[in-house]
């Protein structure tokens, strides 16, 4: 399963996010149907952007914890200063879409920034 990871300032528009998300399927050379899940952090739980974003695509969205995003962090290919200043993590896009893609889970498409939001695209893997 392909999981976006997004991320965004605050009030960013569901559009604008849609963007993000379809500069990285662009990058990763996938359609947006592939997705399989949105994920974002804690900080970004009421984000309306975001929500609308999962409604009308209709795919689930996974809240993930700062302690998974700490988990994840190792495998962050991409450092923000802001998220780092504002979460756990240094890339909140790469580390939700990391931690709800599972722990095997690896980045497809590192942290694309479009109209005020970020995206990154992480890949389930098996146990290796």
């Amino acid at each position: 399963m392909i999981v976006a990871g997004l991320g965004c300032r605050k009030g960013t528009t569901r559009a604008d996010l849609l963007s993000a998300l379809d500069a990285a399927c662009t990058e990763a050379g996938i359609v947006r149907g592939s997705i399989g899940a949105l994920a974002t952090g804690e900080i970004k739980r009421q984000e309306p952007g975001i929500l609308q974003l999962a409604e009308t695509l209709d795919i689930p969205l996974h809240i993930v914890s700062d302690q998974a995003l700490l988990a994840a962090e190792p495998r962050t290919k991409t450092v923000s200063r802001h998220s780092l200043a504002q979460t756990p993590s240094s890339s909140l896009s790469e580390g939700a879409a990391l931690a709800a893609a599972g722990e095997w889970s690896e980045i497809i498409v590192p942290r694309l920034i479009s109209q005020g939001a970020t995206c990154a695209l992480a890949q389930t893997k098996d146990y290796p």
